[in-house]
């Protein structure tokens, strides 16, 4: 049995979920489905890791380098990297897309869907990985960069066999001539564009990484994966399974690259502007992600946006107001999902129980926020902690800034890593006035709240933020079906989905994979949509051949 045989049924169970957009994962996000020995397994691989060089890779290098620090212990890792030239990391990939794109899509589907079985294998090593790169709690950490991330590179997999299959390969073209017919047999091809680059984050080194990088895979494309220097070690983990199965099934190893640099020394320009790449996966800041797209080569981003909320009618306030502060702080802000600033009229907001005030409201969200943040056991599960010094600084900035702060940032104590650098959410109550602060990206633990003249304002608003600075996710909450679709109508109209009335479970941070698209591709915050059809065709060429 080769590998696609092994893994056809989950094949067609991820093809078919793509369609159908129901719940569906192979994966399980608690720990407890797991064997029981794997977090002590992983505790102690995380310690034999650190201030070693990662020997996982098959790349050879004479020089290992490496700089990432623990946001939860506030000291580097110690962990190095082989270290490869431009140059040889792009004669390596040219060498290996020669083959890797003659090779057939049910070879690519078996072995790239075979890699995930080994990635699960190390859910446990990258958690930690995770933990000490991005400050993710550790909860966060295993779900997000394991079970929910390899959701998405299956979904990238699944997503790219039923692009690339859906026309016929070959057939004999007849066309009757009267007395005769003209046959002419043809082939068609998905050529793939060629050698890719994914640029990763350093707050999602995996999840943010796996679905340009799985596509491009899937598309017979070779690939480098260019990581951020601060967040290395859970994507090698990654990197080093594929590059193992690579090996394992005959494969040029090289099929996949890790280009590792360091702050000081960035290489990331240089190898996206070299004529050998053909296609570019970015994650991060505006800036550069525009540099990105202005790239003569095809280009797939995501990069910032401001998040809103519009307050409009509630149920249940309380229910609410909890919400809003956990999707807040969950990850301390640190999500592209996070919402950052929420509209309320100043008419107040009507609930089951009558019409509350527009202070009223405020003071319910605080103490929503104050109710998460003053707990012992969720408070610090639920921040993590701080992934960069800037993200911290611009916190403590706006903290000791003499707007109107409903609640303060503090230092919160988690016991097990006490030099730990969190910061709770501050929240800043403004005005319209104070558009200059409220219409830009305050990545981290930041909320505003914006007083506007009644709900159509407050939807003129979020739109018009969304319009010029392009935004992932909008939340509402309403219990009026008019005011619902003008909301759901007026944020689709700029390509942004809305998440109405979530409580509880449901938080407006989470897509997930199979039925979320995260993205539109449709405002300033990413040109693409991972993981719909336009995401893997962009990757390829269809090319036909005919025989007389």
């Amino acid at each position: 049995m080769n590998l696609f045989q092994k893994h056809e049924s989950l094949l067609h169970q991820a093809v078919k979920a793509l369609s159908e957009r129901k719940y569906f994962t192979p994966y399980p996000e608690n720990p407890k489905a797991y064997p029981e020995d794997a977090d002590a397994n992983a505790k102690a691989w995380i310690s034999e890791t650190m201030n070693n060089n990662f020997a996982g890779l098959i790349q050879n290098a004479s020089e290992f380098i490496g700089e990432e620090v623990s946001p939860f212990l506030q000291v580097g890792i110690g962990v190095r990297y082989p270290k490869l030239s431009v140059n040889d990391l792009i004669s390596n990939g040219e060498l290996a897309q020669k083959s890797w794109a003659k090779t057939s899509i049910e070879e690519r589907t078996g072995l790239l869907i075979e890699s995930l079985e080994r990635v699960k294998a190390r859910f446990f090593d990258i958690a930690y990985a995770t933990m000490h790169t991005t400050g993710q709690s550790y909860m966060m950490s295993f779900q997000a960069s394991g079970p929910h991330a390899n959701d998405r590179a299956l979904e990238a997999i699944a997503m790219g066999y039923a692009e690339l299959t859906r026309f016929v390969h070959e057939t004999d073209w007849v066309k009757s001539m009267g007395k005769f017919d003209l046959t002419i047999k043809k082939n068609f091809k998905p050529m793939p564009k060629g050698l890719g680059l994914v640029i990763g984050c350093s707050t999602f080194p995996v999840w943010n990484t796996v679905p340009g990088l799985y596509a491009c895979l899937i598309s017979g494309s070779a690939c480098i994966v260019k990581p951020h220097a601060k967040s290395v070690l859970p994507i090698a983990i990654v990197i080093s399974e594929l590059q193992q199965v690579l090996k394992q099934q005959g494969f040029d190893s090289n099929t996949v690259q890790m280009a590792i640099d360091s702050i000081q020394t960035p290489i990331t320009k240089e190898l996206a502007e070299h004529p050998s790449i053909k296609q570019v996966d970015f994650t991060g800041n505006s800036e550069f992600g525009n540099y990105i797209e202005s790239l003569p080569k095809t280009t797939i981003s995501e990069k910032a946006g401001v998040n809103s909320i519009i307050l409009d009618s509630v149920a249940d306030l309380k229910a609410v107001a909890g919400n809003i502060a956990f999707s807040a702080s969950l990850y301390s802000g640190q999500m592209c999902t996070a919402p950052q600033n929420i509209f309320i009229s100043e008419e107040g907001v009507q609930t089951s129980e009558g019409k509350l005030s527009f202070d009223e409201t405020v003071e319910a969200i605080k103490a929503g926020f104050n109710g998460l943040i003053d707990h012992p056991k969720a408070g610090p599960g639920t921040l993590g902690a701080i992934q960069a010094e800037a993200t911290f600084k611009r916190v403590s900035d706006l903290n000791a800034s003499n707007h109107k702060k409903i609640v303060d940032s503090k230092s919160i104590l988690n016991e097990e890593f006490k030099d730990a650098r969190i910061a709770s959410p501050v929240v800043i109550e403004l005005d319209e006035n104070d558009s200059n602060l409220y219409n830009n990206e305050c990545f981290g633990p930041v909320v505003f709240i914006i007083k506007t003249k009644n709900l159509n304002d407050s939807i003129q608003k979020a739109v018009a933020l969304a319009s010029q600075k392009g935004a992932l996710t909008c939340g509402a909450y309403t219990t009026n079906e008019t005011s619902r679709n003008l909301i759901e109508d007026a944020m689709n109209e700029i390509y942004v989905p809305v998440s109405f009335n979530f409580t509880g479970a449901g938080f407006i941070n989470s897509h997930a994979a199979f039925s979320d698209f995260h993205l539109t591709g449709g405002n300033a915050a990413g040109n693409a949509s991972f993981t719909n059809a336009d995401f893997i065709n962009r990757r390829i060429v269809w090319v036909g051949n005919r025989y007389m």
